[in-house]
């Protein structure tokens, strides 16, 4: 009588295993087995971290094993059970891999493929293309698509992380509670005496010490020693937490009449104002975004104030960028002056922390929230909805956005929903985050994540020019890093053009990011459907870099460059100056987020600057979803080519008092999950 070993692994996380009946059905292309209940007398079976070896006896040899059927029943109470994978011994020797990754909840069935990754148009046998319809069928009825707002990008049908399907919620929501980690982490900052004094203001700049005392970084003390300077200022654009933000300058625009005459004083070669911008030298950041959007008006005691400045900024002959002029509004006039480093010393400081508080809400909702969590949301949602579990492009992008929907989810029940903790301390809170996102979408397109179009598009690509630009470099390095590992995996499925073309699944992957996730809005040019294999590495790596590295750049240095509160003021309590000469020391403190606002900021960075408990960072992918050995290999190579990329950030680094390290992979979580 032929026999059949069957090896089940149980996951490590808390609450993996399981004390429910687990049954199993072994579908061969001759026949099946009977289905059989995995059973040791007297052995507790399916504990968290276990693997377990059962033999499953069948009357005849089934053929070649195409599909495990797995289904859990209730014991006494339902107890969900994670499956990691599960291998088949046959009777003549052979080892078969199913990989699962799941969980299963209920009385459900989950039904397995053996781990080798197929296209839909390489699937011969009846079953194995019901079984890929099936699968698809399901996934589209549990991840269906929703609008939180009009204008945003389409989100997961869910108003609570516990209405997620299981697979892809945290595995332990606590952990991701926004209230419960700023709680704690304004309590670790022993900063909770402070966080319910609103409407107090601080008595000086020093003042702000008493709440940066506990945790103190290389970058943090260096921008509270430094952050009055121009050199600390500019820098910032450069390398900060929102470095996408600043442009070459090659025109002034008329709604910003500096001239010549203006900025004289500030131009170090001996050139004109219209040389310097021949010449490269000129850049601009404009905040044009913020104009007409809405402040936070949810609290009647304090008044809140936006503004939408731009800063023209000088390439300096040491190479440093420096502000040369400053206008709070978009609309020049005799109340919009233009502020200058030789003005009066705390106009010319107000004006440039308006300008680092207009920074800090367009990183925010803008950089952040949109252009990393939304959109890598949008490709998780299409993948599960058009990618069976056996498509390489599934296995690839998996990790990828792992747990993404679910934090996102929870940021919408918590952090940025109506009266949510974005509301407390933030000048966009109350509904002009949304606002502010809504209007970047118009402008928002497909090509702008491409991050090595995003610089040159900025004029940003030279490094000749600006040979302290680490955000560019660094990204570059790791841009290259996982397109080359994409091609790889790409080149073993896809031999030629033609079969990218003729995977209907992956068009329509492709189909629903554009026409549901990002709900085809005009001037998004997310295309509709892909024809070269280089369109599919592009795709893909734009999908890989956004919810890792881009993320990382912009999210983890939060606590390192926004932790100074005059730095980074997530809003201010004074409209901005319309005459020069009448500010003082004073009138900045009062301008700026008092205590208990700035308590609650400073919880906010930190809790987002943190990684997750067992984070994975990028290239490590200990779910074996690929089986074959070629993608193993190029996961290899892949980990190494970042080991070279972390290797010269590492030496870069060396003595530096700003080091630049949001893009060393070592610190890159595979996914956006904070």
């Amino acid at each position: 009588m032929p026999n059949y070993t069957v090896t089940v692994a149980t996951g490590t996380q808390w609450f993996a295993g399981t004390d429910d009946y687990i049954y199993m059905t072994l579908v061969g292309s001759e026949r099946c087995s009977e289905r059989t209940l995995l059973d040791k007398p007297l052995y507790n079976d399916f504990e968290r971290g276990a693997v377990d070896s059962y033999d499953i006896s069948v009357g005849e040899d089934l053929g070649e094993i195409e599909l495990v059927k797995i289904e859990k029943k209730k014991y006494w109470m339902h107890d969900d059970w994670y499956c990691k994978y599960i291998t088949v011994k046959t009777p003549y020797g052979d080892y078969i891999e199913f990989p699962c990754f799941r969980w299963l909840v209920d009385d459900k069935e989950v039904i397995l493929r053996d781990g080798r990754a197929r296209l839909a148009q390489h699937d011969k046998t009846g079953v194995a293309k019901q079984h890929r319809r099936k699968e698809l069928e399901q996934r589209q009825k549990t991840y269906r698509w929703k609008e939180w707002h009009p204008g945003f990008p389409m989100s997961i049908d869910a108003k609570a992380h516990s209405e997620l399907p299981r697979d892809i919620q945290f595995d332990s929501e606590k952990g991701v509670d926004f209230v419960l980690n700023y709680s704690k982490a304004i309590e670790n900052l022993y900063v909770n005496q402070f966080m319910h004094m609103f409407q107090s203001s601080w008595g000086d700049f020093a003042d702000f010490e008493r709440i940066f005392v506990r945790i103190k970084n290389t970058i943090s003390e260096y921008v509270m020693e430094h952050w009055k300077e121009d050199f600390m200022f500019g820098y910032q654009f450069l390398n900060g937490c929102n470095p996408v933000v600043i442009r070459k300058c090659t025109e002034i625009p008329d709604k910003f009449p500096v001239t010549q005459k203006i900025v004289q004083d500030s131009l170090e070669r001996g050139l004109t104002l219209e040389e310097e911008l021949n010449e490269g030298n000129i850049f601009i950041a404009d905040y044009e975004l913020l104009d007409g959007v809405t402040p936070n008006a949810t609290d009647p005691c304090t008044l809140q104030y936006l503004a939408a400045p731009i800063c023209l900024l000088y390439k300096n002959s040491q190479n440093k960028i420096m502000p040369i002029a400053i206008q709070l509004g978009q609309r020049p006039g005799e109340d919009t002056p233009i502020f200058l480093p030789s003005d009066d010393e705390y106009d010319w400081l107000l004006a440039k922390i308006w300008v680092r508080s207009s920074d800090f809400h367009v990183h925010q909702t803008v950089t952040h929230l949109l252009r990393t969590h939304l959109i890598s949301e949008v490709y998780g949602i299409a993948m599960f909805r058009q990618l069976p579990a056996v498509h390489p492009v599934f296995k690839l992008l998996l990790p990828h956005i792992r747990f993404t929907i679910a934090i996102n989810t929870k940021a919408r029940e918590q952090l940025i929903c109506e009266c949510g903790l974005f509301d407390k301390a933030n000048g966009t809170g109350g509904g002009g985050h949304v606002e502010l996102v809504q209007k970047s979408m118009k402008t928002f397109t497909y090509r702008s994540l491409c991050f090595p179009e995003a610089i040159k598009a900025r004029g940003m690509e030279s490094r000749e020019e600006l040979p302290y630009y680490f955000y560019r470099d660094d990204g570059c390095s790791v841009w290259e890093a996982v397109t080359s590992f994409v091609t790889d995996v790409v080149d073993i499925y896809y031999d030629k053009d033609e079969t990218v073309q003729e995977d209907e699944e992956i068009q329509a992957f492709v189909k629903d990011v554009c026409s549901f996730g990002m709900q085809d809005f005009d001037k998004c040019e997310f295309p509709k459907s892909l024809q070269t294999k280089e369109q599919l590495v592009e795709y893909l790596t734009i999908v890989i870099f956004t919810a890792s590295a881009q993320h990382a750049a912009v999210n983890f240095g939060q606590y390192d460059w926004c932790s100074w509160i005059p730095n980074s003021p997530p809003t201010m309590r004074k409209p901005p100056p319309t005459k020069k000469g009448e500010v003082d020391l004073k009138y900045i403190v009062e301008s700026l987020p008092d205590r208990g606002r700035s308590c609650w900021h400073l919880g906010a960075v930190w809790a987002l600057s943190q990684f997750q408990e067992n984070e994975l960072f990028l290239g490590m992918y200990p779910d074996e979803h690929f089986i074959e050995k070629p993608v193993k290999e190029a996961m290899v190579n892949f980990r190494k080519n970042l080991a070279e990329v972390a290797k010269v950030i590492k030496c870069r680094n060396e003595g530096k008092k700003l080091p630049y390290y949001y893009f060393s992979p070592d610190r890159i979580p595979n996914s956006v999950a904070v």
